[in-house]
C-alpha cells in the first residue's frame, strides 16, 4: 500500500511513539545512573526528570495502543495531551535560545539561591565555592575547600550556561516538531478506514 494510507498512518504512528518510549527510559535512565554515581543529590531534581520520564511514557504507551487498535476515543485524547505538550515545550525551547548572558546569570543565581542539594552537587561537580565570592568560613563539598583556595562557581557556571541553553533549546525545539508530526499524523489516522474492516462500518 502507498504511504499515505491507512496501514502507513499506522505503522509511522507506532514508530514514533517507540521514539517517545526510548527517550522516557532514557530520562529514568539517567535520573537513576547520576544518583548511582553520585552526582545528582537533589531529590527534587531527580524527581522532576523521573516524573517527565514516566509523564512521556505513558503518552507514549496511550498513542501506542491507540494506533495499534485504531481507538478514536485515546487517539482523541494522545492528540489533545500531545498538542498541549508541543505548545510548552516550543515556548520553553525558544525561550531557551532567545535568553541573553544576563539573564542568564540572574536565572543561574535564582536556581542557586533556591536549591541547598543542587547547590552542594554543583560544588562538588565543578571543585568550586560560592556564588560570586568565596567565604573561606562557609562550608562546601568542593575538594578545593581543604585548601582554602577555591574560584566561585558563577564564572564557571556562565561559561558552560550559553552552550547548555543553546543544546537544551535545539533539542526541545526538535521534539516539538515530531510532536506536532504525532498530531498531525492521529488526526488523520483517526479519519482514516481500517481497509480489513467492513467497508460500510467507520471505525
Amino acid at each position: 500500500m502507498a504511504c499515505g494510507g491507512f496501514a502507513c498512518s499506522k505503522n509511522c504512528l507506532c514508530a514514533l511513539n517507540l521514539l517517545y518510549t526510548l527517550v522516557s527510559l532514557l530520562l529514568i535512565g539517567i535520573a537513576a545512573w547520576g544518583i548511582g554515581f553520585g552526582l545528582i543529590s537533589s531529590f527534587r531534581v531527580v524527581g522532576v526528570v523521573i516524573a517527565v520520564g514516566v509523564f512521556l511514557f505513558f503518552i507514549a504507551l496511550v498513542g501506542l495502543i491507540g494506533a495499534v487498535k485504531h481507538h478514536q476515543v485515546l487517539l482523541f485524547f494522545y492528540m489533545i495531551i500531545l498538542l498541549l505538550v508541543f505548545i510548552v515545550q516550543f515556548s520553553v525551547s525558544c525561550a531557551c535560545l532567545a535568553l541573553n548572558e544576563e539573564q542568564q546569570s540572574q536565572l543561574l543565581e535564582v536556581g542557586w539561591n533556591n536549591t541547598n542539594s543542587a547547590r552542594t552537587d554543583i560544588e562538588r561537580n565543578l571543585n568550586c565555592c560560592g556564588f560570586r565570592v568565596f567565604y573561606p568560613n562557609e562550608t562546601c563539598a568542593s575538594d578545593c575547600f581543604r585548601s582554602r583556595h577555591c574560584k566561585p562557581c558563577a564564572p564557571i557556571m556562565e561559561e558552560y550556561a550559553g552552550m547548555v541553553l543553546r543544546f537544551v533549546g535545539g533539542i526541545g525545539l526538535f521534539f516539538s516538531f515530531t510532536e506536532i508530526l504525532g498530531v498531525w499524523l492521529t488526526y488523520r489516522y483517526r479519519n482514516q478506514k481500517d481497509p480489513r474492516a467492513n467497508p460500510s462500518a467507520f471505525i
